[in-house]
Parts: C-alpha cells; structure tokens; sequence
C-alpha cells in the first residue's frame, strides 16, 4: 500500500536543500554607524533610524521610517513631549535655493538630486525650518554625508532621509487639502529582545526534535543500518531503510556539488531578484512545506493510533493512499494557502515557522551523514561558503549578497521565506530576529548523527556525543547573536560560530576518548574491521 507521506524521492531533498541554502546568516536591519564615509567634527552624528509620526487633519496616519544625517541636530528618544511641526514641501522641489513657499516653524520636505545634502540643509535652516526631510528617490534610505570640504558646517536643525513612497504619500495629502503635521523621534533598541531567546529555542528544539524523531514515532529500525556489526555499502548514496523510506547518504564529492551550485544560485537570486522570482520561491517553499508537516502529522497519527485511518482510496497520481492521508493532505495545503495569501499579516510568521520547522523535520529523516569525514567535508564548505558570501562578497559586488538576498532587496516588497523568523515584541521599530534554515540543517545532519551514533554504540548520556553537540550548538547560536550585537546589527554568518562549536567539539571529544579514527570512516568496511580487531580477546598463553 503507498502512502504519499512514506516515499519522497531523493530529487525533492535536494530540492529542499537547494532553497535553504541560501540563507545562512543571522540579519538585522539597522546599521547605527559607517566608518567608511568622511568625519568631521560638524559632521560626525550616527545614523539613526528615525520615527516619522504624521497627522492628516488631525487624524494620525502610519508611521514612516526614515534615517538621520551624519549632519545637523540629534533628535529625542521619545515621542513625549515633542511638539507637532506643520510639513511644508520647499519651492523649488529640490531645496537647493530659497525656497517661495514659507518654512518658518515647519519642516521643509524637499526631493533628492541637483546639490549637495549639506546645501539643502543650509537654505531649509536659513528659512527658518526646524527640520529638513529629504525624499529619496527610491525606496532605500540613503546616508547622507558630508564631502571633505565641508568642515565648517553650522547646521543645528535635524535632517532625516524617508523613503520615496512616504513622500508620495505626503505629498498625496497635501495635494488633496489636508494639513499635515510631522513628529520626529529616534527611540533607543533595547540590548535584548526577548524573541532572541524565543528564537534560540524553536531551532535547538527543531534539532531536539528531528534527531529524537524515531523514537518519538517508534521507527526504531530506521537506525539499525548504522550499526557497526553490519556496515551499509553507502556509495551508491540512496538506500532504504527497513521502513520503506527512501534516505540520501551525502558523500564527500556531493557535499562540494552541493556548497558550489547554492553559490551560483545565490549569486542569480542576488541579479535577478523580483517579486516573481520570490514568488517562485514561495510556492516551492509551500511544496515542502505541505510535504513535511503532512509526513510529521501523519506518522504521529499512526504512532498513536496504529489501527486508525487504513480505510483506502484510489486516487489519480498519488495511487492508493488512505482516507487520513488524504484528509491530513487536504489540511497541510489549506494551511499552507492561507499562509501564502496573507504572508504580510502581522501574524505571518507563526504559518512560516510551523511550515518551516515541518519542512526541516523531515529533511533531517531522509539525508543523513554517513561520518565524520563527510561532515568535515560538508560543514567546512558551508563555513567557507557563509563567511565569503556575508563578509568577502562586498569587495566585489560592493555589498554583502547574503544579507541584501536575505533583506529581499528589488523583490518589491516580498520576503525570501526559507527563514525562522520572530517580532521583537518589545521594539519601538519592531522588525523580526531571523534564522537561515542553513543555520540549521547542517549543523543538524551532524547532531543526528550523533544521535545515531550513540544509539548503535549503546553510549549513555555523558559518555556520547549527542548531548554535548546540541550544548555546543547552543552556545554557538548564542555567540552568532552576541557578535550581532557587538557589530552594530550587522547581519553575521552563523556558521561561522557554529561550525567549531559543533564539528570542532565532536573531533575534539572523539580525539580524547580514541574514537576519531573509527568516527571519521564510520559505515566503511575498514572502520568496522578496525572496530572488530579493537574489540578481539587477546589470548594468553597457557603457562600452567
């Protein structure tokens, strides 16, 4: 009898592996500071992400975002306080002379182009504006700088950049008659968000839970191949288990096919992305994402009611399949349907990370790691891989292509899915802490080894390898945070901690207890002969 939740042909793990590859980085989205544009002592503020409250008539509207100048005034932390400026657009638009329109007591809106942001500063303040916001052109917000000459500024009102759709929106009221009326501020983020934490927890709860998967569902033999005793011959890469589930043993060579084509991947999201492109990957991300939580919801079923749902049905592509399989699919795909049309909902992200974390369950079931040198091979080029693509890749494309694919830059909007994501709930600027499902994955194929391992080889919990591997990539993921916040948010390839806390102390361990050897060639027929001879009696001659 097939089940659609009890073969997935290997094609779809590479596929699952393929769209989560390429986001390996832990990102934020604010940047305080740049030591890379010139200082001077006028010209020497941070960037600040700027709070832009506004009133049409008196009626608050949504808040824009907008962010402060290297020049002019600081502005408050809080919004208590500060009073309400009438906006005024300058005449001439881009602000570059006196303007015709009075600016006296208000904050003076021009376009960005023509002159130098310090010379639109200068004629907002002498016509006595108490705040210049310049509208870009585009919908980033650009750092406005100081050029070198300018090292005797006096500007004393602050100058915020907003984005080209907030003064579109400005400007649509004002043509309509309305008065509108800004406040600034630039609440400080607070040192910790709680959704870290809530954050560290979904993804060693999500390792936790795939790697002690078949014990929860009762699929004891899915682990029988690894015992020492009868090694598998793994070069032909997939084999079944005694479970009818198909499973991917990654090889060495594979591992390095694989890092190589998620560059190039990478790289094509990185020139062409749009919105149909992330739309692509929405749908593809909502395949697995049915696919995985339909295999984790069916096989817990079955685990709790073995007798249950064996009633089958006939049913074009799929086959026979029972009527709980189907009932189960029909739910995974409303699920995921609901998920995709209202992805921007502020409650989005709960359908994402359930969808996720689904996903990744059963992507840790069907590819495994043989050994340790194949983890060697693999983590290792997945730490080389997240350092070059988040911190090298600007020396040639002039910015991090990680964290701009990861930020969905020209997506129009849309969000790249394959992430765990949580709000900080207790952020003036709200925004998510984000996980790569990469971040993940592979340092989970080694965890579940261990897991395995450890299980074969009867080891306790001290004296194995999998208890201390999930610490170890718990306080991998807790140094990945910690280096985000000492660098300012800037977005940080997590492999970069997690490989040596994961793979360095598994070798480290097998090192010191003698085990490396036989780790490294684990599943091979020279590790089992070298673990048989290890383990012979030694005869001692009969003296008597």
């Amino acid at each position: 009898m097939a089940s659609f939740a009890r073969s997935i042909h290997p094609f779809a793990i590479f596929r699952f592996l393929f769209l989560i590859c390429i986001s390996f980085t832990v990102a934020d989205d604010i940047s305080q500071d740049d030591n890379s544009v010139p200082r001077s002592p006028s010209c020497n503020n941070k960037f600040q992400l700027v709070k832009v409250k506004n009133w049409v008539n008196g009626v608050e509207g949504e808040s824009l975002v907008g962010l402060s100048a290297r020049f002019g005034a600081s502005l408050p932390t809080r919004a208590e306080g500060v009073l309400k400026i009438r906006a005024v657009f300058t005449n001439p638009l881009n602000g570059c002379s006196n303007s015709t329109s009075k600016l006296s007591s208000s904050a003076a809106l021009s376009v960005r182009g023509d002159c130098a942001f310090t010379t639109k500063a200068e004629v907002a303040q002498s016509g006595g504006a108490k705040a210049l916001l310049v509208i870009n052109d585009k919908e980033d917000l650009y750092k406005m700088v100081c050029s070198d000459n300018d090292t005797t500024l006096n500007i004393t009102i602050p100058v915020v950049m907003i984005p080209k759709s907030g003064g579109e929106a400005i400007n649509k009221s004002m043509v309509h008659g309305g008065v509108v009326e800004l406040l600034l501020y630039s609440p400080n983020r607070p040192v910790v968000d709680f959704s870290v934490i809530f954050l560290w927890l979904m993804a060693v709860g999500t390792i936790v839970c795939a790697s002690l998967w078949p014990l929860f569902t009762g699929s004891d033999q899915n682990t029988e191949r690894y015992n020492e005793l009868s090694p598998k011959d793994i070069s032909s890469g997939t084999v079944k288990d005694n479970s009818e589930k198909e499973v991917l043993d990654i090889s060495a060579k594979g591992a390095i096919v694989f890092v190589i084509t998620a560059s190039t991947f990478l790289v094509l999201l990185y020139f062409f992305m749009s919105a149909w492109f992330v739309w692509l990957l929405i749908v593809l991300f909502s395949i697995g994402g049915i696919e995985g939580m339909h295999a984790c919801i069916v096989t817990l079923v079955f685990r709790k009611c073995r007798n249950c749902g064996w009633k089958t049905v006939d049913l074009p592509l799929l086959g026979e399949v029972t009527l709980l399989s189907v009932g189960v699919l029909l739910f995974c795909i409303s699920f995921a349907v609901f998920w995709a049309t209202n992805r921007h909902a502020s409650y989005a992200w709960i359908g994402q990370d359930v969808l996720g974390i689904c996903l990744m369950i059963t992507v840790l079931q069907m590819a495994r790691l043989p050994n340790i040198k194949v983890a060697a091979v693999l983590l290792c080029c997945a730490f080389v891989y997240d350092i070059f693509w988040v911190f090298l890749s600007p020396l040639i494309f002039h910015e991090s292509v990680m964290i701009a694919v990861a930020r969905g830059d020209n997506s129009g909007g849309e969000a790249i899915p394959m992430l765990l994501r949580v709000p900080r709930f207790f952020d003036p600027w709200g925004g998510y802490d984000m996980i790569g499902f990469g971040d993940i994955l592979f340092p989970g194929l080694l965890i579940s080894f261990s897991f395995r391992y450890d299980k074969a080889q009867k080891k306790g919990i001290l004296n194995g390898y999998f208890l201390w591997l999930i610490f170890g990539y718990g306080v991998g993921l807790f140094l990945t945070y910690l280096g985000l916040y000492l660098m300012d948010g800037h977005g940080q390839p997590a492999l970069l901690y997690l490989v040596p806390c994961t793979l360095g102390l598994i070798i480290i361990l097998g090192s010191l207890r003698g085990e490396l050897k036989y780790l490294w060639d684990y599943g091979s027929d020279s590790s089992s002969s070298h673990h048989l001879q290890k383990h012979k009696p030694v005869a001692v001659p009969d003296r008597s």
